[in-house]
């Protein structure tokens, strides 16, 4: 079912951080920094599969992220939900429930046996696709997603995700020189501010979160590990 309420955008961030706090799924540590599959460290990390254990979190923030791309892509702008693999498999499942649409799910790369498709479920010729994830860092992983939706004749021009990094200026430039625009509903800042006003982590780590996300690459210049 499609939601029936609208709230504004800056309560859905607020909201959005409170309960990735809530249940653990934010992560600050200044003193031992997280080190990334690229090797990047940083010292803030974000776990948005811990949703789906959260029933009543999962489906308040699956209500947000539906509203949030109706109100800004429009109520009939797409014919199918694709999920990236595999975290945005769930999300776009429970989005495609509440827009009444088919979902699909697409391969990282082609799975090397049977029909070695990148795409699974049924996506066709002209059909408008939504692709939902878990979140984007600077953009990079849903340009493959968004080639593999298009190479099957498919259009693809959003990506809807729940958290947004929102410190690299490069990012939504990325996705826009794709053809790609960019659906969220909070970011490091929003977590941030609610992590502050919820004095959930003490004044020294969030004073260095802070730096990081002032200036993530000078940051990590200082911070080489």
């Amino acid at each position: 079912m499609i939601p029936s309420t609208y709230p504004p955008k800056d309560e859905i961030a607020r909201l959005t951080a409170r309960m990735l706090l809530e249940i653990g799924a934010v992560h600050f540590n200044a003193e031992t920094p997280f080190t990334f599959a690229s090797g990047l460290r940083s010292p803030t990390y974000i776990d948005c599969r811990k949703l789906i254990s959260y029933p009543r979190i999962r489906s308040t923030l699956m209500d947000f992220l539906t509203v949030t791309v109706l109100r800004e892509a429009g109520f009939e702008a797409f014919d199918n939900i694709a999920g990236g693999e595999t975290a945005g498999i769930p999300f776009a499942a429970l989005v495609a429930e509440r827009m009444a649409l088919p979902m699909t799910y697409v391969r990282k790369k082609p799975k090397g046996y049977g029909r070695n498709a990148r795409i699974e479920g049924a996506m066709s010729e002209g059909q408008r696709v939504l692709l939902v994830e878990d979140l984007t860092t600077d953009g990079g992983s849903k340009l493959g997603f968004v080639d593999a939706i298009r190479a099957t004749g498919a259009s693809c021009g959003h990506t809807a995700v729940i958290f947004y990094y929102g410190i690299f200026p490069e990012t939504e430039r990325t996705l826009g020189d794709h053809g790609i625009r960019l659906h969220y509903l909070c970011t490091w800042r929003d977590v941030l501010a609610e992590a502050r006003a919820q004095a959930a982590f003490d004044a020294d780590t969030l004073a260095e979160v802070e730096s990081f996300l002032d200036d993530p690459h000078g940051w990590r210049a200082a911070h080489p590990g």
